[in-house]
């Protein structure tokens, strides 16, 4: 079922109007990791409430627990859920966002104020502003898709549920526990889902993504004399922890990628031909990871295996040694304690416990090897599991639809390299097939200075939203 003509003229026919609903948003600084902007995080939440009882819904705010900022303990920003429709013929559609952002200072290197929506004085269309992109702009897609049909008397082709949250970029503390007491009150009777948190791997191409790399973050301890020694009395006299820790994170990952503990490389999952062929279809040149990092330092000039290698294959990252001299200058410290911080991107199979296992056992092994007399201890500090959906479903079919239908273009199939932890929340929880639906262009700039959206990804995401809830309406679930 193709679009209503008239929605898709009244979004056109309003984009000023857009523009300025999210100028107010992006003004409202709802940063949620800092003590002092506790009350505009409220405030955002609170917004949203005005904006959807106006156009309709049905509205609840949901304080879900404390939690401490700073020292003090505060409350944390309530979850806003609303729902427009209960037609038991029609299919029911849940929809995620998030209305904190990170923080942003001018001095931080930003060409306009943060928290002051600003068009591209150049003209190309691009509207500058923290939470732009991630998640104002999208979360105000389906406000935008709600006003249309309002205000043309228009019946939505699905019921739709909303929940949005005040705490993603913080932890989305507590959202799990939120998600499972309403499992079966306000999430029941959910058919699929959709996200709009991501973007599409380059700044041509819309996607629809069904997979996201998991995380397991390490640290590996290593303890020796009981205060930092120097190094013209004590050198060559001691085991230093330092260098047992080089020695170890020497073993980890080669300088090509390829991770060196056992076990983790055989638990992948095998490649199937249609997985294969999804990533050979992907648009995407090797100019494009050039030009995000700034060089040529790719480890391969095949695009299939760079693009396997960012989103399906494992990957292990060095981060940096806690307790070690890393000050400007000259410093002939033997440090006494040493952390070294590492992490895995998980895939499908690779599960957090099973390579923690393999991690904790290699490390250990390599570590008595060295004959050192110092103590070693490698942990998991935190993880989370890889998440994949099925690309075949029908949410999917029909957000492939609405995109050929809005952007004239065949989506590309993706997977994120990060990780989006609700995402796998809301699936597990709810047994329910995830759709991420991206808005934003690959370099809006997400969590960086200069954060972005295109006016043209604005107006567009918005139609795109509310075509894929037309074709949704209308394709089997077979």
């Amino acid at each position: 079922m193709a679009a209503n003509p008239q929605f898709l003229k009244y979004v056109d026919d309003h984009q000023d109007d857009y523009i300025k609903r999210l100028s107010d948003a992006v003004a409202i600084a709802s940063v949620s990791g800092n003590l002092s902007y506790v009350k505009d995080v409220e405030a955002m939440g609170e917004y949203l409430v005005q904006q959807l009882t106006a156009l309709g819904a049905t509205v609840e705010k949901r304080g879900i627990g404390k939690h401490t900022l700073e020292g003090k303990e505060v409350d944390l920003p309530p979850v806003i859920i609303g729902q427009v429709g209960n037609d038991p013929k029609k299919k029911t559609l849940l929809v995620y966002g998030h209305y904190d952002v990170q923080p942003a200072l001018k001095e931080d290197g930003w060409l306009y104020p943060p928290f002051e929506l600003t068009p591209d004085p150049k003209g190309s269309g691009k509207l500058y502003g923290r939470g732009a992109t991630d998640d104002k702009g999208p979360v105000l897609g389906w406000i935008n898709v709600l006003e249309a049909h309002k205000n043309l008397g228009i019946e939505l082709p699905v019921n739709l549920k909303m929940c949005f949250e005040g705490m993603e970029e913080n932890g989305s503390v507590n959202l799990d526990k939120f998600i499972e007491s309403e499992k079966d009150k306000f999430f029941s009777g959910v058919d699929c889902m959709c996200i709009s948190d991501n973007y599409w791997l380059d700044t041509k191409t819309p996607c629809l993504t069904y997979g996201l790399r998991g995380i397991n973050y390490y640290e590996i301890k290593i303890n020796g004399p009981d205060r930092d020694l120097h190094s013209g009395v004590f050198g060559g006299t001691v085991h230093e922890p330092m260098t047992d820790l080089i020695a170890l994170m020497s073993k980890l990952v080669t300088p090509t990628g390829e991770i060196l503990i056992p076990g983790v490389k055989e638990m992948i999952a095998p490649l199937t031909d249609d997985e294969k062929a999804k990533f050979e279809a992907i648009h995407f040149s090797m100019s494009d990871i050039h030009g995000a990092v700034g060089g040529d330092v790719t480890i391969s000039n095949d695009t299939v295996k760079t693009l396997m290698g960012r989103m399906r294959n494992p990957s292990l990252s060095l981060h940096g040694i806690e307790g070690a001299f890393s000050a400007p200058g000259s410093k002939t410290v033997i440090p006494c304690q040493v952390k070294g911080k590492f992490s895995i991107r998980l895939v499908p199979n690779l599960t957090v416990a099973g390579v923690t296992e393999h991690v904790v056992k290699y490390v250990k092994e390599e570590f008595a090897k060295l004959g050192s007399k110092n103590t070693c201890d490698v942990y998991l500090t935190h993880g989370g599991e890889p998440w994949i959906a099925d690309p075949n479903h029908y949410s999917y079919r029909a957000a492939h639809k609405a995109t050929e239908a809005v952007y004239g273009q065949t989506p590309d199939y993706t997977r994120e390299g990060g990780s989006i932890p609700v995402t796998l929340d809301f699936a597990n929880i709810l047994n329910l097939n995830v759709l991420l639906l991206p808005v934003g262009r690959g370099d809006d700039g997400a969590h960086s200075t200069n954060e972005k959206i295109d006016t043209s990804n604005y107006i567009n995401g918005t139609k795109l939203l509310g075509s894929y809830m037309y074709e949704l309406a209308a394709i089997s679930k077979d």
